[in-house]
């Protein structure tokens, strides 16, 4: 196998994981964790950390896509352009599907100890696991594809 091909098969398959791994203990371990602190420490953590893991996982998936594109371009099978696509698109799902969600959960208006700001937590975790499930299912691919 050639250099560049199996250069980029690892480090697709090291940002994938690293995305898919924090992605998952965001929806098993932090976010269950938020919410049994009430609704407006919940909503008082999820801001701060919703902005770090943006700046972490933001640039693994780009990075991990790239990669498998790239792996695929130098010779990989086409399950790594599969997952490389499958990767990228978390992030206009996070835009589009997302991103409406964290403007109310981040608006100013929003009362913090209200039913639908818990209600609004949840969907949240809801749509988050959908990064969780895709992100994982890349890491599968890309690992029986090695």
């Amino acid at each position: 196998m050639p250099i560049l091909q199996a250069t980029m098969q690892i480090l697709a398959t090291f940002a994938c994981a690293i995305f898919a791994g924090a992605a998952v203990y965001i929806n098993l371990v932090e976010h269950p964790a938020r919410m049994s602190c009430g609704t407006e420490v919940a909503l008082a953590q999820w801001a701060p950390s919703y902005r770090r893991a943006s700046w972490m996982q933001a640039p693994l998936a780009v990075l991990g896509s790239a990669c498998a594109v790239l792996a695929w371009l130098a010779g990989s099978n086409v399950w790594w352009l599969i997952g490389g696509a499958l990767l990228g698109a978390v992030i206009p799902f996070t835009f589009l599907v997302i991103m409406p969600t964290n403007e109310r959960l981040l608006s100013p208006a929003l009362n913090r100890r209200s039913d639908e700001t818990g209600r609004l937590l949840e969907h949240w975790n809801s749509l988050h696991s959908i990064r969780s499930v895709l992100s994982g299912l890349v890491l599968i691919i890309f690992l029986i594809n090695t």
